[in-house]
């Protein structure tokens, strides 16, 4: 089992940064892949950015893709998320996930592990 704990969330104005953090534990070697979704009331969960733990490879949502970036602290098992140039269609709940699945992907059913979610408000 894999346990994925988010941390970072809150308030932040229009054009402001955030760090999201997401700590794994447990049998984080059989996760090649994590990635970072979201998702407002009423929407399905949306893709934000995947990476492989060892290759480094990464994808982005277009809608994030130049303002987001996905990377990673191999020695603390922890991936982390950091937002610039924030706008109001960036709040949300965001979600780590992993796979033991090797690749990346958009789709939500390729992940088999999430965290509980963290708030992310971007106010005007």
């Amino acid at each position: 089992q894999v346990q994925l704990v988010e941390s970072g969330g809150g308030l932040v104005q229009s054009g402001g940064s955030l760090k999201l953090s997401c700590a794994a534990s447990g049998r984080t070697f059989s996760t090649p892949t994590v990635a970072w979704f979201r998702q407002t009331p009423g929407k399905e969960r949306e893709f934000v950015a995947a990476m492989t733990w060892r290759g480094g490879s990464t994808d982005y949502a277009d809608s994030v893709k130049g303002r987001f970036t996905i990377f990673k602290n191999n020695a603390e098992n922890t991936v982390y998320l950091q937002m610039n140039s924030l706008k109001p269609e960036d709040t949300a709940v965001y979600y780590c996930a992993a796979t033991n699945r090797y690749g990346v992907s958009r789709f939500g059913s390729f992940y088999n592990y999430w965290g509980q979610g963290t708030q992310v408000t971007v106010s005007s």
